[in-house]
């Protein structure tokens, strides 16, 4: 999206816990996008504009402003980006209040405690109402981690990174050279090889970035190994 259209949205992306959420407009859905619990967790939800369907990402934490954030959703989904419990402690209130199905890594299931419905190993398409996303599996900071692509019509990707990718590095890996290893190759040639600069990343946890202003640091980041 054009600078001057996110100045007239008002979404940056600079969401706080207990803050509102913010939501930006896409050329056929909206991503709204709330900070949650004690780890300043991001969970955002994807809406199409003619179906109203919806795919959650990320059920962290605070079901009760989750509830009211889907409440108008009549068709949801649940995603989780991997299985670290900091992303999945609403799951089960939203899921038991709302009869949402849900989806992980196949890999990553086995640590989430309400079963996925499906089973994701990279290269699936999902479809929300019109929408279609696809994913990615990068390993490293988890075996099973997910990331959701949407390809706008527009020409912008909008990627959903979940831990996997940060403003300022890639995601946590314990300073295992080897689980880093994977997981820097993977960013590199899953994302930063395939899309254009203009590609929008919203991590799961603190503020948005692009992949043109993290280009720039990929040399810095295998350097230091993290």
């Amino acid at each position: 999206m054009p600078s001057n259209d996110r100045e007239q949205s008002g979404y940056d992306g600079r969401v706080s816990v207990s803050g509102p959420p913010q939501t930006r407009q896409l050329d056929a859905m909206s991503v709204t996008k709330m900070a949650v619990g004690p780890y300043n967790n991001n969970t955002y939800l994807l809406r199409c504009d003619r179906t109203g369907a919806g795919l959650l990402i990320d059920a962290a934490a605070e079901p009760e402003r989750l509830l009211e954030l889907v409440a108008d959703i009549a068709d949801l989904r649940i995603a989780t980006t991997h299985g670290h419990p900091d992303h999945w402690q609403a799951l089960s209130d939203v899921v038991a209040a709302t009869g949402a199905s849900t989806m992980a890594g196949r890999l990553d299931a086995p640590d989430i405690p309400i079963p996925s419905d499906r089973l994701l190993d990279g290269g699936e398409f999902i479809d929300v109402g019109d929408i279609r996303l696809r994913t990615i599996h990068l390993q490293g900071h988890t075996p099973g981690s997910i990331v959701f692509v949407y390809d706008d019509p527009t020409g912008n990707a909008h990627v959903f990174t979940g831990d996997c990718l940060f403003p300022g590095g890639v995601g946590k890996t314990w300073d295992d050279s080897e689980r880093f290893d994977s997981l820097y190759s993977g960013v590199v040639r899953e994302l930063f090889n395939s899309l254009d600069d203009s590609a929008w990343i919203y991590p799961g946890h603190g503020f948005d970035t692009t992949i043109g202003a993290e280009r720039p640091h990929l040399d810095e980041w295998r350097e230091r190994g993290w």
